[in-house]
């Protein structure tokens, strides 16, 4: 099989040549799109699954289907220790921009452009001259207006502004959020306040966010009303039918087929999981020798795809693991045959420590990405099968 015309794409956030099974959410989000755009009010919506799953896949997918009604849009991907005002208002600008164009007033498109570089500047208002962040905004800052310092009222006050921008032309503004649950306490509370004045307005402009597991703990926690605030959706592995259908359809448009016995063993090594499907099926293409691809074919490709998942997939996410943590994951493993969720006191007794002694190990990993709070009491890996990748490193 020629390399050059291998159709899949093991790749982070990269589109798959075939986006199956997410029909549900796609048609869902036209939903919303459509009832905006009649002045009904709308939930903003998350998005919440392992990583591997296709969630910022999903996310750009979800975007173009705003971008193609002719909305406004932008994105940012929360990091913890970036602060929401400087990534916003980037976002909200490139978002204003595209509607813009369509807006009969200039001077009101200004104006608005004017409290936006007023948010914007109280990111560094309280550092020195030479640490002050400039945004690229031609506009002259008009203070009063989202600029009090006070993260909450003054984003509820800017996104406010901003939908009105967006109901003169209309159409609506759509803020794609990435990795939400990196957002400081203060951030999500805000997002919260304002996506609850927004609904209540019946404004066109959502927020859609997309996160790991426990991001709807993370809303509930700033919110207790959030769950009413959002519309949940989550992303988990593929069905077998559309697993196999992500496989198929690339592959016929370079008129190439698989055996029934391949697509089996295709799914039982991927699981189902969206980047383990692109990850198998390229290395298992570039062994082929033929059509169609056999179950042989398979076996002789996996250990390929097993090594770059080991290192890219899995062995960047252990290697940023500090050695106590490293230990507290690997009591994990053990600990979780299946790789669900494990009871944090199971882990104490596993190691012989106090639970207290394991917070800090516990609560890095967190931070990292690596770990998430399942439920109370209770622990799971962001990455599926990374519990098997550690069992297999222990042997």
């Amino acid at each position: 099989m020629d390399p050059v015309r291998n159709p899949y794409a093991p790749g982070a956030g990269q589109r798959p040549p075939e986006l199956a099974g997410r029909d549900k959410q796609i048609d869902a989000f036209d939903v919303v799109l459509e009832r905006i755009a009649r002045g009904r009010p709308e939930r903003s919506v998350v998005l919440t699954g392992l990583r591997g799953v296709g969630k910022t896949v999903l996310l750009n997918q979800l975007r173009s289907a705003a971008i193609s009604k002719s909305w406004g849009t932008g994105k940012i991907e929360a990091r913890p220790d970036q602060d929401l005002r400087r990534p916003l208002s980037s976002a909200l600008h490139m978002a204003v921009r595209e509607i813009a164009v369509s807006h009969r007033d200039p001077e009101r498109v200004e104006q608005f452009l004017g409290v936006l570089k007023s948010f914007a500047l109280r990111a560094t208002a309280d550092k020195g001259m030479r640490e002050r962040w400039q945004p690229g905004i031609d506009a002259p800052a008009i203070k009063g207006r989202a600029d009090s310092g006070d993260i909450e009222i003054d984003l509820v006050e800017l996104l406010m502004e901003a939908s009105s921008l967006a109901r003169d032309v209309g159409v609506g503004i759509a803020i794609f959020i990435d990795e939400m649950q990196d957002l400081s306490a203060a951030d999500v509370s805000a997002i919260c306040g304002a996506c609850h004045e927004l609904s209540q307005d019946g404004a066109p402009l959502i927020v859609v966010g997309a996160g790991l597991p426990h991001l709807p703990a993370v809303l509930s926690a700033s919110k207790s009303y959030s769950e009413r605030l959002f519309s949940y959706h989550r992303i988990d592995r593929l069905e077998r039918e559309a697993a196999d259908q992500a496989l198929i359809a690339p592959a016929e448009r370079e008129d190439v087929k698989f055996t029934d016995e391949a697509l089996d063993a295709l799914y039982d090594a991927a699981d189902g999981y969206p980047y383990f499907v692109q990850a198998y099926g390229k290395a298992t293409w570039d062994v082929a020798a033929s059509s169609p691809i056999t179950k042989d074919d398979v076996r002789v490709g996996a250990p390929t795809a097993e090594e770059e998942l080991a290192v890219g997939f899995f062995g960047s996410r252990y290697e940023r693991a500090t050695p106590a943590e490293r230990e507290y994951m690997r009591a994990m493993a053990d600990l979780s045959g299946d790789d669900g969720p494990v009871a944090t006191s199971a882990i104490a007794v596993e190691l012989g420590r106090k639970p207290a002694s394991l917070s800090p190990a516990r609560d890095g990993l967190i931070k990292k990405g690596l770990i998430y709070s399942a439920e109370r009491g209770s622990i799971g890996f962001t990455v599926p099968h990374f519990g098997r990748y550690l069992r297999g490193q222990a042997e």
